[in-house]
């Protein structure tokens, strides 16, 4: 990657980063500070729905915007919005008024989300953007690691003071987008895929990103409530929760090789499996701190891996053309589990007691077990084709970031090109044609740069050239 590349990459990343330190903690604060203020579970479950009720939303519409008024302004005008909506949080403490502000706070920020993927979408070349969406995961889950151990800092000066930090982050962001000299290219609207298509080209990758959805909001909102009520200061909240992202952070590329290599079904067994053994460990074995600290990092890591594999075990299963698509429409159901997990979730922890939040990851994961075995037992998976890729749900436009060449070339490959498997190796494979041949009515196969080769059978057809542009 060049160092220009890096220098144009730097403000995007760095205005995420000092917003997403803020952002990373909101959730547990709004969650610590209805609890205190006495509300029930099921009232607290609806309040922080509203922040993924807004994620959805603008998952949406928000594109309109950029297109309309270009990434760095409708960067300003997202963070300000979170700024206000978070400082008045700090003014009025009312579940109401909370609720609303939560919506709209939602809907700005995945417009923050929005902004950059696509500004790190359009920044290189394709055989770079990989890259940059690691590079990406890495600022958002480091800012949330850092954001949940500012928690107690912040709640130790009292009143609304927690508020006015997060606010003042939201308002720091847009300095690293407003001092930079480029404006970067718009991107294409695309509408996603209606969720009855969805459902016929991939059941699993629908469940798993749904029930994804629910156990990552459930995470972020109910379990600080959880530990909140066993006994656990603010402080150790906040460090606690950051070892939840911390495990999400490390763990999701190692299962996303284990993906890779086997059968992702398989592995989405595994995952639902793995969460519903950890979530069994912690109802019924003895806690101290270190053993809930390493259970609920071994959590973290299975319940964010969730979301990757299904997507990756969808790219395997769709046409070519409907790949982007297909991501957004993922994006879309995981963002509706998200909002419906608190209230689903809360009226459990109201009748079960706190240990409600476990039994139903446990729950949860049995469920996903039966289904993916189901689907399984029906349709086997293909050999995968689209490798994995560490993709965070924030907003439409990072299904694409996610969608790689490499995804799209295997998966066109898997769907046009013959197994010629005992004859020649596989060079080309063409249509005869009428009239002048076009890009569209011929399927070439073809390596950039062939290797040398000790193999005195492979050769290489003569006149099969690369496109213009490529090679």
């Amino acid at each position: 990657m060049s160092r220009q590349l890096l220098v144009m990459a730097l403000a995007p990343l760095l205005g995420l980063f000092i917003l997403g330190i803020g952002n990373g903690f909101l959730a547990t604060l709004i969650t610590l500070r209805l609890d205190v203020a006495g509300y029930s579970p099921v009232v607290i479950g609806w309040v922080s729905s509203a922040y993924f009720i807004g994620l959805a939303l603008g998952a949406m519409l928000n594109d309109r915007l950029l297109l309309r008024i270009g990434h760095i302004r409708a960067y300003g005008s997202f963070a300000s919005l979170v700024a206000v909506t978070v400082l008045l949080q700090g003014l009025i403490e009312h579940p109401v008024a909370w609720f609303l502000l939560r919506l709209i706070g939602g809907w700005a920020t995945v417009g923050v989300y929005l902004v950059i993927e696509s500004w790190l979408l359009t920044a290189g070349e394709a055989k770079v953007r990989g890259r940059l969406l690691a590079l990406y995961m890495i600022s958002l889950y480091a800012a949330g690691v850092l954001g949940q151990l500012l928690l107690g800092v912040t709640e130790a000066m009292g009143g609304a003071s927690s508020f006015m930090v997060i606010g003042m982050l939201a308002s720091l962001s847009v300095l690293p987008m407003a001092m930079i000299p480029r404006v970067s290219p718009l991107i294409e609207k695309a509408e996603p895929l209606p969720p009855h298509r969805l459902i016929t080209l991939t059941p699993t990758g629908v469940m798993g990103s749904f029930g994804s959805g629910i156990a990552v909001a459930a995470a972020y909102s109910l379990l600080p409530l959880y530990l909140q009520r066993i006994g656990l200061s603010v402080d150790r909240v906040g460090q606690m929760m950051a070892v939840v992202v911390l495990g999400a952070m490390l763990l999701q590329y190692p299962v996303g090789r284990w993906s890779d290599r086997h059968d992702r079904q398989l592995v989405l067994i595994g995952i639902g499996g793995f969460c519903a053994l950890i979530s069994a460990a912690i109802l019924w074995l003895p806690m101290s701190p270190w053993l809930l600290a390493g259970l609920l990092f071994l959590l973290g890591g299975g319940i964010f891996s969730l979301y990757p594999v299904s997507v990756g075990h969808a790219a395997d299963r769709a046409p070519a053309g409907a790949l982007v698509r297909m991501s957004q429409g993922l994006l879309l159901i995981n963002a509706i589990g998200s909002a419906l997990s608190p209230p689903l979730i809360s009226p459990v922890m109201a009748v079960l007691g706190d240990a409600g939040l476990f039994w139903s990851f446990g729950g949860l994961g049995l469920f996903l077990v039966a289904f993916f075995a189901w689907r399984r037992s029906v349709r086997p998976a293909p050999v995968p084709v689209a490798p994995f890729a560490p993709t965070s749900p924030m907003s439409s436009v990072g299904a694409e970031l996610a969608v790689t060449e490499a995804l799209f070339q295997g998966a066109t490959e898997h769907e046009h090109v013959e197994d010629l498997s005992g004859a020649v190796p596989e060079v080309a494979v063409a249509e005869p044609l009428v009239g002048p041949p076009s890009r569209d009515e011929t399927h070439i196969a073809y390596y950039d740069e062939p290797e040398a080769s000790d193999d005195p059978h492979q050769e290489v057809l003569p006149g099969i050239e690369p496109f213009p542009g490529r090679g």
